[in-house]
């Protein structure tokens, strides 16, 4: 089953909603989310260890709706009887206009990826032309991350960025927030 961010909007204002979950990366979650009640961050590459009730509803939510997508597909198989995915994930959330929580000062971690990668290809590639023509590799690295990365949604990239300091901090306390709110009400 699929929903609409709009529908799911409305859910979560009339109570409905018990059990939302974003698949996204901890750093991802920490730069921005919905602003909603009982939202908790359960990266995709954990979903194995969600513990929630195999009957319940389970709204799933990522940047995009591919990986919910796929975290709803893993829960069905695992016997969970109503994994629903948010189709268009945040990007089809802040479309709306639905209300969203950013944390100042951070950038969220695709941009950073975005920077980081576009420097190490301009790197490599002035690199190659100016002073040494194996610095090619360098771009060539870049291009095959990016195309894994396109290909299967795992941005080794992201990763190690959410790892840094500067995102460590908005991490943890995007994760004392999403502890609070499991014990809301929607």
């Amino acid at each position: 089953m699929q929903i609409t961010v709009q529908e799911l909007f409305e859910r979560v204002r009339s109570g409905q909603v018990e059990y939302l979950v974003d698949v996204r990366t901890p750093a991802e979650y920490a730069s921005e989310r919905p602003d909603v009640p009982r939202l908790r961050n359960h990266p995709n590459e954990f979903i194995e260890q969600l513990d929630l009730p195999r009957e319940a509803e389970i709204y799933l939510i990522c940047r995009s709706g591919r990986r919910s997508a796929m975290a709803q597909q893993f829960l069905r198989e695992r016997g969970y009887q109503n994994p629903i995915n948010v189709m268009g994930g945040l990007l089809a959330w802040k479309d709306a206009g639905l209300p969203v929580t950013r944390t100042r000062g951070m950038f969220p971690i695709m941009r950073q990826v975005h920077l980081v990668a576009g420097l190490m290809a301009l790197a490599g590639s002035l690199g190659a032309l100016f002073w040494e023509p194996r610095m090619a590799w360098l771009a060539a690295l870049v291009g095959a991350g990016l195309t894994v990365s396109g290909a299967t949604g795992f941005c080794g990239m992201a990763k190690l960025l959410g790892l840094m300091p500067w995102n460590r901090k908005a991490v943890d306390e995007a994760r004392r927030e999403s502890r609070q709110g499991e014990g809301e009400t929607a």
